[in-house]
């Protein structure tokens, strides 16, 4: 959203520093993917930012644009977020996708996902304390942060070992 995620800072003594924001209900979605291969080890990064609120027939597309670019089969560890849900019924009621296995997270369970880790990064390390003046300069700025995060391996095991997952 367009209100800024905010961290400690410091001032000198007497100067409490501000920031002037205002209360805009805009917002930017984002839908990521980390993928991991397995025989060399090597972490992808995917993503696709997008005005609104994302649906079902978005993670449908998402998920064929990995999978043209990977062109291997996927075996997908999900959240049970609705959308999730609604994306797996549309793949599998109007194409053969013998290429997509799911995998259900227990409920509730953020901390098994090691793409939550992507977006705290990018909102509270990255973005911190940001204020954006419109949607664009959010996009750009989301957009670099990502960008970011996808040439550095370390941060992204990081991601996996905050899942608590063995790489």
């Amino acid at each position: 959203m367009l209100r800024p995620c905010r961290k400690r800072t410091w001032a000198p003594r007497g100067r409490t520093p501000i920031q002037h924001a205002w209360d805009r209900h805009d917002r930017l979605s984002a839908i990521g993917a980390l993928t991991l291969a397995p025989r060399h080890g090597h972490i992808g990064m995917y993503w696709n930012l997008q005005p609104g609120n994302i649906h079902g027939p978005d993670v449908a597309s998402f998920l064929k644009h990995v999978h043209q670019h990977l062109r291997k089969d996927l075996i997908l560890v999900w959240d049970r977020y609705q959308v999730h849900h609604a994306a797996k019924r549309q793949l599998c009621g109007l194409l053969d996708v013998a290429w997509l296995q799911v995998e259900w997270l227990p409920p509730y369970a953020p901390d098994l996902n090691p793409v939550e880790a992507i977006w705290n990064h990018t909102k509270c390390v990255n973005l911190a304390d940001f204020i954006p003046d419109n949607l664009k300069n959010l996009q750009h700025a989301v957009n670099k942060s990502f960008e970011e995060e996808c040439v550095n391996a370390p941060l992204k095991r990081s991601f996996f070992d905050f899942a608590g997952l063995e790489i």
